[in-house]
């Protein structure tokens, strides 16, 4: 019932200038390449089937891809709110229509100012584990980062793609992380309940803002729209994956970058320095979408793994890998000690056959 050509309309407008995509001379496929060895190297994961071929994209593109991620992902809310609908009586059809086109019309705008800001993006389905990943590169915004930032532009480019790269070793060489993610993502929805408020016109629906599903999902930042103790506990969980799926990646960027990068002094303060730079009104709406939510993950979960590295190597942080059950507690996120306690610094050795 929402109108996502509507929403992708809004969405490639709201994306502004450089939405086709200015030409970035770099070759992102020889970048992958070189970035590789060193990634499998320090980090001791192997991915299981192909890298995807990177793509240098525009916003416009990237605003098309994640409408349809956010179509997907809003399905079976988007059926039940159907559902509902139809047992409005003679409100149902403006009530379909209304919500239809609001929520279509959010869903753009928050896509289409994402598109302005993404650097970099593994996308992988957390829904549809047999649709294969892709790697993109949003080539205009990348240009505009090296002249704002004023680094060193091989250089740069080359540690966007060990941070994405990083997750494609993730995502590809940690067998269950997918499908867990997955499993957590479709329990989430099924809680997603949708319900009217009676109001002047006889009837209004209210559901969790589509836009910040999809946006606050990815980035652990649902705490906002949380309504039952079973929400909670679950949200728990994405909130400290993510954190460590991304922490891990910020890590890796920074370590293998210092080693292979020709001019990677200073990179890590810039990027810091362009993700706390926002006017006043675009504060607002990084919290209003949850991108401050993104921040805080992002220093969390690099904070949870250079503090385990330090305490007991790459070995260490890799038990975070060994099953969903390894994973950090929030409470464990922010005590990194406390986890290693329960995990243990090393593998534990197998038991000893008898006979």
């Amino acid at each position: 019932m929402v109108d996502w050509s509507l929403a992708r309309q809004i969405a490639r407008f709201a994306a502004g200038a450089g939405g086709s995509g200015t030409p970035l001379e770099v070759d992102f496929g020889a970048l992958v390449e070189q970035s590789e060895p060193h990634l499998r190297e320090y980090t001791g994961l192997a991915p299981t089937g192909p890298i995807p071929a990177p793509e240098s994209i525009g916003r416009a593109e990237w605003s098309e891809i994640n409408i349809d991620s956010l179509a997907a992902l809003l399905a079976p809310v988007s059926e039940r709110l159907s559902e509902r609908l139809d047992s409005a009586g003679p409100f149902a059809g403006p009530l379909r229509a209304v919500t239809g086109a609001t929520l279509a019309a959010e869903s753009g705008l928050v896509i289409g100012y994402m598109s302005q800001r993404v650097l970099g993006q593994y996308e992988v389905s957390l829904l549809d584990v047999q649709q294969a990943p892709r790697l993109l590169f949003v080539a205009p915004n990348l240009a505009k980062a090296i002249r704002e930032l004023e680094t060193d532009r091989e250089s740069f480019l080359g540690w966007i793609v060990l941070h994405e790269l990083t997750h494609v070793l993730e995502f590809s060489g940690v067998p269950w992380l997918r499908e867990h993610m997955a499993a957590l993502m479709r329990e989430y929805m099924r809680t997603v309940q949708v319900r009217f408020e009676r109001g002047a016109a006889g009837g209004l629906p209210s559901l969790p803002d589509p836009a910040r599903i999809v946006q606050e999902f990815r980035e652990g930042g649902l705490v906002a729209l949380v309504q039952t103790g079973e929400q909670r506990k679950l949200l728990g969980r994405v909130q400290a994956a993510m954190a460590v799926i991304e922490g891990y990646s910020e890590h890796v960027m920074d370590v293998v970058g210092e080693r292979v990068l020709p001019a990677y002094a200073g990179l890590r303060d810039s990027m810091e320095r362009r993700r706390r730079s926002r006017s006043y009104p675009e504060r607002v709406l990084q919290r209003l979408i949850g991108l401050d939510l993104k921040m805080r993950q992002y220093e969390d979960g690099k904070a949870f793994c250079d503090a385990v590295v330090e305490r007991g190597g790459i070995d260490a942080l890799n038990r975070v890998w060994e099953a969903p059950e390894a994973l950090p507690t929030l409470t464990e996120l922010r005590a990194p000690a406390a986890w290693l306690e329960r995990v243990g610094p090393q593998p534990a050795a197998p038991a000893a056959a008898t006979g």
